[in-house]
């Protein structure tokens, strides 16, 4: 008989020999010389093993949209345990998701109506990837198969999603890849990849992948898939004309257009959807993260009315949509995104998003004026970052191996601020429920974290 063996206790879970048995995102070794495990969260904020607290001003990762420890999310969780917990996922569904599909259809931009749950993000993009192709195949064009993606595009880690994904740091260590995925340049305009200037670009980066398209034959080309707002590539925030042109270019040539909004769904642009901000209705909208406020794993595509229709049919003609996972549209999941939902519409937290981001940008724009080493602020509502710079007028920026994007970050995390940190830039995406105190303590945090990373940096020159 298999006796269980005793758990180790909160306080050893820091000790090397016990982390040697859990891979997490970061270089374990490295990682393990400094662990930080989170044991509490409240609100806005997290306490460590030891004790410390954090300001978070990453939504722990865009997921704690209507903050930690929200009881009616709890309640709703726990009032679903008591009726249903999982329901056989090949037989059908239940009603929690069907009523949760029901609810995002009615908010959902356009004719976008028809849902399918997934648990991930990445499920969800390579969902819809696969919806574009079978769409196509039923409806006659078997032969577009082709999804184009943007370099410095993060869509998953499934191997679908990671192959329309743009981002060489994650990518090369997988490859190979799978075949029928292109990738263009993404819409940074203060780094502009075509060497123009925005107005006067023609909006180059939007319009090539006309090009793109065409090059390939259209005949070929199932999607285009892209992040209304880019995040890994430093919040990568698109001209008001390119969404609109990229409608254009895929109704032109019969290409579906899809929208990973796993971030910038669900309130966090300051709209329900950035297709919402944006004003333009794609075909299929993957969300995530927000979605269950981080309480339990749950994602969503919804796909456009003409698409969905085409998936109906007889069974000797037409097997629909061939998709499907374990844990989809888990009751306890549709459950929790029902509440989250609930809580968005009923505290008009979108609003709440749209006031503290113009409250965020402006604490942003002040340490720009103080420190002169910020070069860009980028995003919407609860979603942005800002690009360091070491000169402002020639973009110069701070060379690779200083990192300072990353000192800044540390430095951040030392002073109990959770954000996003890269080389060059930093990122911040709070809570949708984040007050304006808050905001201003952590802007208050960062601006000493910036001069501490800049003081390290003058004395190491000195």
């Amino acid at each position: 008989m298999t006796t269980m063996p005793e758990l180790i206790s909160e306080a050893q879970t820091t000790a090397e020999s016990f982390l040697r048995h859990i891979f997490v995102r970061d270089q374990m070794h490295e990682w393990s010389k400094d662990p930080l495990i989170m044991a509490k969260a409240d609100g806005v904020f997290y306490w460590d093993v030891h004790g410390k607290r954090y300001l978070d001003a990453l939504s722990g990762i865009y997921v704690a949209s209507v903050g930690h420890n929200n009881r009616r999310v709890i309640e709703a969780i726990r009032e679903q345990f008591d009726t249903l917990h999982f329901s056989p996922p090949m037989h059908g569904t239940n009603p929690v998701a069907v009523q949760l599909a029901n609810l995002l259809a009615e908010l959902a931009p356009g004719d976008l109506s028809a849902v399918k749950f997934q648990c991930g993000g990445s499920e969800v993009t390579e969902a819809a990837i696969k919806l574009a192709r079978q769409y196509h195949k039923l409806t006659g064009n078997p032969g577009k198969y082709k999804v184009i993606g943007r370099y410095m595009s993060w869509h998953g880690s499934t191997m679908g999603s990671l192959s329309a994904s743009g981002l060489k740091s994650r990518k090369t260590v997988n490859e190979p890849l799978a075949p029928g995925f292109l990738h263009v340049f993404p819409p940074t305009c203060y780094r502009c990849p075509f060497g123009k200037q925005y107005r006067d670009c023609g909006i180059t980066c939007a319009k090539i992948i006309g090009d793109v398209i065409d090059m390939e034959d259209p005949a070929t080309v199932a999607a285009v898939i892209v992040e209304p707002i880019g995040h890994t590539g430093g919040i990568i925030d698109p001209p008001e004309e390119y969404l609109p042109i990229l409608r254009e270019v895929c109704d032109r040539y019969n290409v579906l257009l899809i929208f990973d909004e796993i971030i910038t769904g669900i309130g966090r642009t300051g709209r329900m959807f950035a297709a919402e901000t944006f004003g333009v209705t794609p075909d299929v909208i993957c969300m995530g993260k927000g979605m269950s406020g981080g309480y339990v794993p749950v994602s969503a595509m919804i796909c456009r009315a003409p698409i969905a229709d085409a998936f109906w049919g007889p069974i000797s003609e037409n097997p629909g949509f061939v998709e499907g996972h374990t844990f989809e549209g888990n009751p306890i999941s549709c459950a929790a995104g029902i509440a989250v939902l609930r809580e968005i519409i009923e505290r008009d937290l979108c609003g709440n998003a749209r006031t503290q981001g113009a409250r965020l940008r402006q604490g942003f724009e002040k340490l720009a004026k103080k420190y002169g080493v910020i070069g860009d602020i980028r995003g919407k509502g609860l979603f942005q970052g800002i690009e360091f710079v070491k000169n402002l007028a020639t973009k110069e920026r701070f060379p690779n191996e200083l990192a300072f994007g990353v000192q800044v970050g540390k430095r951040a995390l030392a002073n109990g601020l959770l954000c996003r940190f890269d080389p060059h830039w930093i990122a911040f995406g709070p809570a949708l429920i984040v007050t304006a105190e808050q905001i201003d303590e952590m802007v208050a945090i960062l601006d000493r974290s910036m001069g501490e990373a800049l003081e390290r940096i003058s004395a190491n020159v000195a």
